[in-house]
C-alpha cells in the first residue's frame, strides 16, 4: 500500500474547539497564516461524510482553508472523477476504486492510503427486535434495506454476508436497496424497512449506540473486510496538508470514536 510522499513537515498545536474531546495536532509543511486560503472539494462515501465533516471543520479553524464535502456512493464518484468531475481528493468506501484511479493515472502520486476500516451493522428501531440477533433475519418482516452492492461496499459486503448465511435468495425478495449507505438508513429511520444492514458508524453517536436495535456483524467469515481508502486527484499544498491531518494521530482517535477501525 502506498503512502504519502515525503514532505518537510512543521508540528502545530491546535487548541481543541468547544465541546472537542480531543486536541487534534495538525501537519503542515507551510504556516497557514503565510498560505493563501484554498478551497478543497472532496468527494466522500456516504458512511463517511459525517465523520469527515467534523474532521474538515477542525482542519478549517486551524488552517483557514475551506473544505466542501459531496457525498455519494462510492461507485458513482469513481464514475464521475473517471469524467473528470473537479474533486481534488476522494475518500471511498474500498480500496478497490483508488487502486484503478491510480492504476489509470488519475490521482497524485504516492497519495493512496487506508484511512478507516469500516464495520458492518444489523439495525432496527423496533422495540418489537429487542435485542436483535441474526436469528432476526429468519423471522417475518417486510423489507430489509441494504445499499447497492453494485455501487456500494457496505452493500457488497451486506450481500457477501447474507451469501454466506444462506439467506441471499431466501431474502430477495424482501430486500430494497438504496443508492448508498445513507438512503439504506434513511429506509429504516422512516420505518420503510424494518431492519437494515447500515454501516457501524450510522448507528453510533458519539460512542453511544443510537435508539433502537444493533447487532455489530463480525467480518471473518460473514464478509471481507472494509477497507476505506483516500487518494488526492489535484497535487496542491493544502490537499497534502488535509490527507496529512486525516492521517494523524488524534484525528485517528476521532475516527475511532465515530465506529471505525483506524489502521
Amino acid at each position: 500500500m502506498a503512502s504519502i510522499g515525503s514532505r518537510p513537515k512543521r508540528r502545530i498545536s491546535v487548541k481543541p474547539m468547544p465541546g472537542s474531546k480531543i486536541i487534534l495536532l495538525l501537519f503542515f509543511w507551510l504556516c497557514p497564516a503565510l498560505v493563501k486560503a484554498a478551497t478543497l472539494h472532496v468527494a466522500v462515501a456516504s458512511n463517511f461524510k459525517a465523520t469527515l465533516s467534523v474532521l474538515a471543520h477542525q482542519y478549517e479553524q486551524a488552517s483557514g482553508h475551506k473544505v466542501v464535502i459531496s457525498g455519494g456512493s462510492t461507485g458513482k464518484q469513481y464514475a464521475q472523477i473517471r469524467r473528470g468531475a473537479p474533486f481534488d481528493a476522494f475518500f471511498a468506501a474500498d480500496a478497490e476504486r483508488p487502486k484503478l484511479l491510480e492504476l489509470n493515472g488519475h490521482i497524485v502520486t504516492n497519495s493512496r492510503f487506508t484511512y478507516a476500516i469500516g464495520r458492518l451493522a444489523l439495525w432496527s428501531n423496533e422495540a418489537k427486535w429487542q435485542p436483535i440477533g441474526l436469528h432476526s433475519l429468519e423471522q417475518d418482516f417486510r423489507h430489509l434495506a441494504m445499499a447497492n452492492p453494485k455501487l456500494a461496499p457496505y452493500g457488497l459486503a451486506a450481500q457477501q454476508s447474507l451469501t454466506r448465511l444462506g439467506l441471499w435468495h431466501v431474502l430477495k425478495d424482501k430486500l430494497v436497496l438504496g443508492e448508498n449507505i445513507a438512503q439504506a438508513h434513511q429506509f429504516v429511520h422512516t420505518g420503510n424497512a424494518a431492519m437494515g444492514l447500515l454501516a457501524y458508524s450510522q448507528v453510533i453517536e458519539q460512542e453511544r449506540l443510537v435508539p433502537g436495535s444493533v447487532l455489530l456483524l463480525p467480518q471473518a467469515p460473514l464478509h471481507d473486510p472494509i477497507v476505506q481508502q483516500a487518494v488526492l486527484l489535484v497535487d496542491t499544498e493544502a490537499g497534502w496538508n488535509f490527507l496529512s491531518f486525516v492521517r494523524s494521530e488524534p484525528a485517528k482517535v476521532l475516527i475511532r470514536q465515530h465506529g471505525y477501525e483506524a489502521p
